[in-house]
């Protein structure tokens, strides 16, 4: 081995070093676990307003007009405040050159649950700086462990819901990887004890608070045999703790063809995934059930929780001045998990109803000669 090449080993072995301190840090700290927020303890609800990049203000805008009438009452006596959190926009991260600033992350830590509209992660040929996902960043920032994603087609039998651990994985490490030289780059995969156990154990207790007999894990254990073996061994561990529950596991290149196959797709119900696996199969789950524009998503942590559109900003539909009609099912959707997460359940469903006819009745095609953001919100609110 030559001089040139020793001097790079010595160099990035330092900055991989550092990388396991601060993973073996963020370890000890799951360790010591932390209390759920009661929220029918809580005399007052505040539930942040994150309108995001692209189409996100529009369908947010349309979003908050419907919640206000759902939700007269309870905000006329201040029990639920809607408050605008303004600064997370590309434009400003940007400027501020922090992927969440340090403002916005206080004004988000003041709130007790998000609302938060898609926002811009800028690609690698954008020309502008290197920033994180703001999703990635906020989930880490305020302990958002579980990405929930319901998906629910009656009429296929299909009545899926997942649950993605949210702050591990490939993403966890995202924007750290290394450039070593011009034919080598390098990414890394977190997987820990607490953090796998936290999100086995809340699909399982999902599951039988729901009256759910079956809890599938899917991974790739058999090609990544360190992380997600560990994943797959500790979910197996958790799951001994519900014996009532049927258990079994799945590669995720099966599960993807499996969620197609009509003839074993309505038995399943509940899945726990690994980060990376999570977010691809969902987006699947959701084209089967008409588009990643009409569901929503929820993560959730300990004390605080997001809920969002699962879309991207649509920045195409800015550039063609159609962003007017965007549709805001997927936001709605996600409003309706919010509900249901602060015990407002017959809000959650007569919203959750309005959404499904505003879908039925019609043409959100995203396209000039289809309906508007704003046509959507009328019957949504038609019907509240």
């Amino acid at each position: 081995m030559n001089d040139k090449n020793t001097n790079i080993n010595e160099e990035y072995l330092e900055i991989f070093q550092q990388l396991i301190c601060e993973q073996l840090a963020r370890a000890e700290l799951l360790k010591e676990g932390s209390s759920f927020t009661d929220y029918a303890q809580a005399d007052k609800i505040t539930v942040g307003i994150i309108p995001g990049d692209g189409i996100g203000p529009v369908i947010m805008t349309e979003t908050v007009n419907v919640l206000e009438k759902l939700l007269a009452d309870e905000i006329k006596s201040g029990k639920i405040e809607l408050r605008p959190i303004a600064g997370l926009t590309l434009e400003n991260r940007v400027a501020a050159g922090e992927t969440v600033p340090k403002v916005v992350l206080a004004a988000i830590k003041e709130c007790d649950v998000l609302l938060k509209g898609p926002t811009t992660t800028p690609d690698k040929n954008s020309g502008l700086p290197n920033l994180e996902s703001a999703n990635v960043t906020l989930r880490k920032e305020l302990d958002l462990f579980a990405n929930v994603r319901p998906v629910s087609i009656p009429e296929l039998g299909i009545d899926w819901t997942f649950y993605r651990e949210n702050t591990e994985g490939e993403y966890s490490l995202g924007s750290k990887g290394i450039v070593i030289s011009d034919d080598l780059s390098v990414d890394f995969k977190v997987t820990t004890t607490a953090g796998t156990e936290r999100i086995a154990r809340a699909a399982f207790e999902f599951a039988k608070a729901n009256g759910k007999s079956r809890v599938s894990i899917v991974t790739k254990a058999n090609i990544m045999k360190k992380t997600d073996g560990k994943f797959l061994d500790l979910c197996y561990r958790v799951a001994k703790d519900y014996p009532d529950i049927k258990t079994d596991d799945w590669y995720v290149d099966i599960m993807a063809a499996n969620l197609v196959n009509p003839d074993i797709r309505a038995d399943f119900q509940v899945f726990v995934l690994p980060n990376l696996y999570g977010d691809i199969i969902t987006d699947e789950a959701a084209q089967i059930q008409g588009g990643v524009g009409t569901a929503g998503s929820a993560n959730v942590g300990a004390k605080y929780a997001m809920f969002e559109a699962i879309h991207g900003s649509a920045p195409r539909m800015v550039r063609d001045g159609i962003a007017d009609k965007a549709n805001p099912a997927s936001i709605m959707k996600a409003a309706v998990m919010l509900l249901r997460h602060i015990g407002m359940a017959e809000k959650a469903a007569k919203l959750d109803s309005a959404v499904n006819l505003a879908s039925e009745s019609l043409n959100m095609s995203g396209t000039a000669d289809g309906n508007s953001a704003a046509d959507f919100s009328a019957i949504v609110m038609k019907h509240l």
